[in-house]
């Protein structure tokens, strides 16, 4: 039997034997299980009044749903790359660098539109079965491949952020953050923003 076995075994005989949460918790503390390990364990049982602990629903693993959420998550990939690569040549082409030998046409925004026209509807579409599925806020079981995917998805965000950060603020030390460059800056943040407001609610609780 794992640690954390015990210790959901410990949380359901306490609650059975009427100890307060409180008592519990500092128990356990005193045993050295950290604050996390804690608050899931007790997470674990709901106590209804004149009942015995009732077991919640804990995150599960399917290989179905790795199918799933990793082809969602390609998906995510494929359309906030395509965008910003589409973002990228209009924005050549509304600012035109005058040194650029070989400036970019409109031919070049033929493929990032053909992906986001592929991938865009892909990933509205498993979105929304995930929606009816698994609906966020929800008390049912969750999927623990939907909280990892979302925290990496999250994680690639935030780093993309630093480095349009970083990579802006080098910009302005030598002198090269022109209005093109500032414009391409700011379409890489937006596109990291909304993915982040978009997979921000599954990472809560």
């Amino acid at each position: 039997m794992a640690s954390s076995d015990h210790m959901r075994d410990f949380v359901r005989l306490a609650l059975e034997q009427g100890h307060d949460r409180d008592a519990i918790a500092r128990a356990l503390a005193e045993a050295g299980w950290s604050a996390a390990e804690i608050q899931a364990a007790q997470a674990g049982w709901a106590k209804p009044a004149g009942m015995p602990p009732v077991p919640r629903p804990q995150p599960y693993v399917s290989a179905r749903e790795a199918v799933f959420f990793g082809l969602m998550f390609a998906a995510l990939a494929m359309v906030a790359w395509n965008l910003v690569q589409l973002g990228f040549a209009l924005i050549d082409v509304a600012i035109p660098d005058p040194t650029d030998l070989y400036p970019r046409d409109r031919g070049s925004m033929r493929w990032p539109m053909a992906a986001l026209l592929g991938f865009l509807p892909l990933f509205l579409y498993l979105d929304r079965r995930t929606v009816r599925t698994v609906p966020r806020g929800a008390g049912g079981r969750e999927s623990a491949l939907r909280r990892l995917f979302a925290a990496v998805t999250l994680l690639i965000a935030l780093l993309t952020l630093m480095g349009d950060l970083v990579t802006s603020i080098y910009a302005l030390l030598s002198g090269g953050l022109t209005l093109r460059f500032l414009a391409r800056a700011v379409l890489v943040a937006v596109v990291a923003g909304l993915v982040l407001a978009y997979y921000r609610t599954d990472l809560d609780g």
